[in-house]
């Protein structure tokens, strides 16, 4: 699908009530392969490569992903639809739910970012690890070191900060390394619009239904965005998946796709557009 300088690469499957995926920054279309089929059951589900990721390009650097979302939905010919984002998709679904509130039905939110919202960590061991990475991680960028950067970016989002790489099934880690190659291979320069005034302040505007999923084992800061979205959005939800990190739709896809399903089935959802 072209939109304004790029192409967007999608696909759905299903019929019914509209859900669209959005994946995280270290990720793309794929970490959806176990939720996918299974949510085309009941509703017609979309997902799609943010320009930058996977097979989706962009001519510029600077993307406004709130106005490629609105295309896609457009083009697809959707009023109306649930969104479910992971870290920096969950930010970008929050952010257009503010922009676009009548378009939403429902927010579920996996590990999510929140636009505008600053957390101070504290002095525990935890904390600790997770700046010397993220000091670590700048560095390694400026030096453009790729692969050291992925390695990285491994033991913190997918491990868990402190945890053994064992934790996690291999197999996870390699698509997750995979994804991230292919997404260094072409985004080194993008830059996001912003969406203004963000998204922290604002969360009391949010009405649709909303579910909040993280990991016990995740980073500091998302735990506390889980915590202020749970807090400040008045019809939130919040589950907690013991012993995950930040991506537990690819650790215990089964577990995540049944408190999903479970969620939107006891929402009073409108019917498919």
């Amino acid at each position: 699908m072209d939109v304004e300088d790029g192409k967007l690469f999608y696909e759905w499957m299903g019929e019914g009530q509209p859900l669209v995926l959005i994946h995280a920054g270290i990720a793309d279309h794929r970490m959806w392969d176990e939720q996918f089929e299974v949510f085309a059951r009941r509703y017609r589900v979309v997902r799609y490569d943010l320009r930058g990721f996977g097979q989706s390009t962009t001519e510029t650097g600077s993307v406004n992903y709130r106005q490629d979302l609105l295309d896609l939905m457009k083009h697809l010919g959707i009023e109306r639809a649930i969104l479910l984002g992971c870290s920096m998709g969950g930010s970008f679904a929050i952010d257009f739910a503010l922009e676009h509130p009548q378009m939403v039905d429902a927010l579920v939110l996996s590990g999510p970012g929140l636009s505008g919202f600053e957390h101070t960590s504290g002095d525990d061991p935890k904390a600790q690890i997770e700046k010397q990475a993220f000091e670590r991680l700048e560095k390694l960028w400026q030096q453009r070191a790729t692969d050291e950067m992925i390695e990285l970016e491994l033991q913190m989002w997918v491990d868990g900060p402190g945890q053994p790489s064992e934790r996690v099934w291999p197999e996870v880690r390699e698509r997750v390394r995979a994804m991230e190659e292919t997404a260094y291979a072409q985004n080194a320069d993008i830059k996001s619009v912003r969406l203004q005034p963000p998204a922290a302040g604002r969360l009391d505007e949010i009405k649709a239904p909303t579910l909040v999923i993280v990991g016990d084992l995740d980073v500091t800061d998302v735990l506390a965005t889980a915590d202020n979205l749970a807090e400040h959005i008045r019809s939130a939800k919040k589950v907690i998946m013991h012993g995950t990190a930040h991506l537990p739709n690819m650790e215990r896809p089964d577990e995540f796709t049944r408190i999903v399903l479970e969620f939107l089935s006891n929402q009073p959802l409108r019917e498919a557009i």
